[in-house]
């Protein structure tokens, strides 16, 4: 299965975490998000929701 950004959801309830990652990985998400036009958040709440899914 193809890895998909997921579209930027509406306000769910959510609490906040600081993620410390490279600046290299930093970069890689961010030009991600801008490339598909969402937010650097999206990229990682999508990157995991995937990774959750399939990991059965």
């Amino acid at each position: 299965m193809d890895f998909k950004l997921k579209p930027t959801k509406q306000k769910v309830k959510a609490g906040y975490k600081t993620l410390y990652i490279s600046d290299e990985l930093a970069e890689k998400v961010n030009k991600m998000a801008i490339d598909n036009k969402t937010s650097f958040n999206n990229v990682v709440i999508s990157v995991l929701e995937h990774f959750f899914e399939n990991e059965k």
